[in-house]
């Protein structure tokens, strides 16, 4: 089995994470890496977290309730919501940034870049921001009614021949705004909501990564970069660090298309 190793830049001061999307996976994902920073702090990290919220959303009323928003946010800008509350709470100096993710976004000095959005244009414009931007890994989440995945990949080329895949390698289609629908818009009501998406989906998803995130923190490394989660048949499949596996089920050929830093793909002791 093959084991992906933090990167040893991440030990050393904060690590800087723009998370992008603040609504239903986003704002689950915001509070859960409050306390991811507060345990990295506890456990003598130097640093902790360092993060960016990008948002251009409000809070509407068919927000609250499945996301984590309140009656009195109703209006203001997600973002600023979130960062606002942990901060107040934390002590952090955490940014929040109200505007849409482009292409041509500068986010240069990111280690993390975490998609939390609804949309293969946006996804395209994360992919794109973290190739030109040189973000080491990229993060991200999806989901659909009742089941979803977090895939961990890196993205650009830094020595070696390897690379760890992201989810553009995995899943192309997600990032190819030719194949999107246009039939999900904004609901007008918690209740035509959940006619889309399950009440607790988005908090699955993100309890994964958060974990997954903890793991590679705590430990230092991971054996698996993804977890699919079904939370209607109770089902979850994590995705091996395996490039047998990542050419016969995805067409990834490890090795052929861009690099991680070097003994960012060890094999396990």
């Amino acid at each position: 089995m093959e084991k992906f190793n933090l990167p040893s830049q991440f030990l050393n001061r904060a690590v800087k994470i723009a998370v992008i999307g603040a609504g239903g996976t986003g704002s689950q994902l915001i509070t859960g890496l409050a306390q991811l920073h507060h345990a990295m702090i506890a456990l003598g990290h130097p640093g902790g977290l360092s993060v960016r919220v990008i948002d251009d959303d409000i809070v509407s009323h068919a927000n609250v309730g499945r996301q984590m928003f309140y009656p009195p946010d109703v209006g203001k800008p997600k973002a600023e919501i979130l960062v606002n509350r942990v901060n107040m709470a934390m002590g952090t100096q955490w940014k929040a940034e109200v505007q849409r993710l482009t292409a041509d976004e500068c986010l240069y000095g990111v280690d993390l870049v975490v998609g939390c959005v609804d949309s293969r244009s946006a996804r395209k414009a994360i992919k794109e921001c973290a190739e030109q931007s040189n973000i080491p890994l990229w993060l991200d989440m999806g989901n659909r009614q009742h089941d979803g995945q977090v895939i961990l990949g890196e993205v650009n080329r830094r020595g070696g021949n390897k690379r760890l895949p992201n989810i553009a390698d995995l899943f192309p289609e997600t990032c190819d705004p030719s194949q999107e629908s246009g039939g999900d818009g904004p609901s007008c009501s918690l209740a035509e909501a959940l006619e889309k998406q399950s009440l607790f989906v988005n908090r699955g998803v993100v309890l994964y990564a958060l974990n997954m995130l903890f793991e590679l923190f705590r430990y230092g490394s991971l054996s698996y970069h993804g977890v699919f989660v079904n939370l209607k048949t109770a089902r979850t499949t994590p995705l091996a660090i395996d490039p047998v596996a990542w050419e016969s089920r995805f067409g990834f050929v490890y090795g052929e298309d861009s690099a991680p830093s070097e003994n960012q793909i060890a094999n396990a002791a």
